[in-house]
């Protein structure tokens, strides 16, 4: 899902080529996009855009007329900028959205189409689309330190709940983690002062360098390679990899569709992290460290190996 840097690459890129510029149209092929009837979806046709604005990880074109045009990309959406009137690709295309200077196409290549268009009048209506979490660059660290603290959960799970911080999800609540040596299974209300303020600094280093990293590699061009894998993280996605840090290899945490990765030594004290679901399946024989890991995992290949011959 796109999270706070590749949304505000996204805005940035917008900024020139859509505001000031009139909507001419909206074309949707999405049928479970749209979901708002009343203003209709027609209504944003030929109004000016005033602005851009992100709520949470929705981006909102502002339109004459008090009108609000709000876009959430969900996990697989994403946007391309091509010329104008550019037709809506089959299969993966939902909408295109028509402006003088070019077409803003939006695809979903998943087959679950979550993505989600609305057309809000006013700005208490565009409001109530908001989840109420906090931009987490722009508090102070007292305020920060409260929303971490308001209900005891996972860090992880701190991060990524959009009632508490906006914009921060699965991928760079991970990097956050490892960049401020927390566990993602520490609990909230249990940190210490010096650990909030190292998950604070982390959490404004790492939104704020992927973004600046992100836009220096779109240049002048819009974004294209919107991912939540990325090149150069630190644990997100490299399960087994060496940690940039100490070289010990990542582990990780799957749960539903999500996974966490972290690593052991910069952030659990070498212990390993219960999977739900291998852990309920081992029991007993689930690793506690990297070494008993290693160690099992060494025994699995001379059994193999053994078996082979």
């Amino acid at each position: 899902m796109p999270e706070y840097p590749d949304l505000t690459v996204y805005l940035r890129a917008l900024n020139p080529r859509v505001v000031g510029q009139g909507l001419e149209a909206v074309r949707v092929r999405g049928p479970a996009l749209v979901r708002t009837a009343e203003p209709p979806l027609a209504q944003a046709a030929h109004k000016q855009v005033l602005g851009l604005r992100r709520l949470g990880k929705r981006l909102v074109f502002v339109l004459e007329d008090n009108l609000f045009l709000v876009l959430h990309l969900m996990v697989a959406g994403r946007l391309h900028w091509r010329p104008p009137r550019a037709p809506v690709p089959g299969r993966i295309g939902l909408a295109a959205f028509d402006f003088p200077q070019g077409t803003l196409v939006l695809t979903e290549a998943s087959p679950k189409k979550r993505a989600q268009l609305h057309l809000m009048r006013g700005e208490e209506a565009l409001q109530s689309l908001g989840r109420g979490g906090v931009e987490p660059l722009l508090v102070s660290p007292e305020e920060f330190a409260a929303v971490v603290r308001r209900e005891n959960h996972t860090l992880k799970r701190t991060l990524t709940d959009p009632r508490l911080f906006a914009a921060i999800g699965n991928a760079y609540s991970d990097e956050i983690l490892h960049r401020a040596r927390l566990s993602p299974v520490a609990l909230s209300q249990k940190l210490e002062e010096t650990q909030l303020e190292r998950l604070r600094q982390a959490t404004h280093e790492v939104l704020r360098t992927w973004t600046e990293r992100l836009w220096a590699e779109a240049g002048d061009g819009f974004p294209e390679k919107v991912t939540a894998f990325r090149e150069g993280m630190a644990v997100h996605g490299r399960y087994r990899q060496p940690c940039p840090v100490c070289g010990s290899p990542v582990q990780r945490i799957v749960h539903a569709d999500n996974e966490t990765n972290y690593c052991p030594v910069c952030q659990t004290g070498g212990k390993l992290l219960a999977d739900r679901s291998l852990s309920r399946l081992l029991k007993e024989d689930w690793p506690r460290t990297l070494e008993e890991l290693e160690e099992s995992r060494a025994a699995t290949r001379a059994r193999m190996t053994g078996a082979t011959r």
